[in-house]
């Protein structure tokens, strides 16, 4: 399985760090077990001490390079080896040292940053306002209920669902609901 994980760097370093992550996948062999390096970068309008504005790139999160690696049951040893001893590479965010395995980064707050980068698109939500739906995820599973409100921008839904004899407006992540 797939897992993006978060390498800190050296400041201002980031790119020599991708640089140098790829010629290593590369010349190790490693392309099946390290996928993709990030650095995310934005566009950013600035305006100079003249009043013009300018377009200048800037990271998102300087100091880090996302890394998409490999995990089958924990993250390989070579593959973890390979890319904490890169130059320049000070770590993994969210481990303590002394061997201890990365967290990788929650797939939602990786999808959000690739969508933000345009690298993968909005999924496409069906359900509209007075559609029945299924609960499918968490405590209400396979209780019913009519949507009342779609929030595509938060990717959240309102469903009215009868609790105790009640309608209650209850708000859903956009795959924790089916359509009936």
């Amino acid at each position: 399985m797939k897992r993006w994980y978060v390498v800190t760097t050296y400041s201002g370093y980031e790119n020599s760090v991708k640089q140098d992550l790829e010629r290593r996948i590369q010349s190790m062999n490693m392309q099946d077990k390290i996928y993709q390096v990030l650095v995310p970068e934005e566009i950013v309008e600035t305006v100079d001490k003249k009043g013009k504005k300018k377009e200048k790139i800037v990271k998102m999160y300087p100091g880090y390079v996302f890394v998409e690696m490999e995990v089958e049951k924990e993250m390989d040893d070579v593959s973890w080896f390979n890319v904490r001893n890169t130059p320049k590479v000070t770590g993994f965010l969210g481990s303590s040292g002394s061997g201890t395995k990365p967290v990788p980064v929650p797939k939602e707050e990786m999808d959000g940053i690739l969508r933000k980068l345009g690298m993968i698109s909005k999924p496409k939500f069906e359900i509209v306002a007075g559609d029945n739906v299924i609960i499918v995820d968490g405590a209400f599973a396979n209780m019913e209920g009519e949507v009342v409100n779609v929030n595509e921008e938060k990717e959240i839904v309102t469903v009215l669902i009868d609790m105790f004899g009640r309608q209650t407006p209850m708000e859903f992540q956009f795959n924790a609901v089916k359509k009936k």
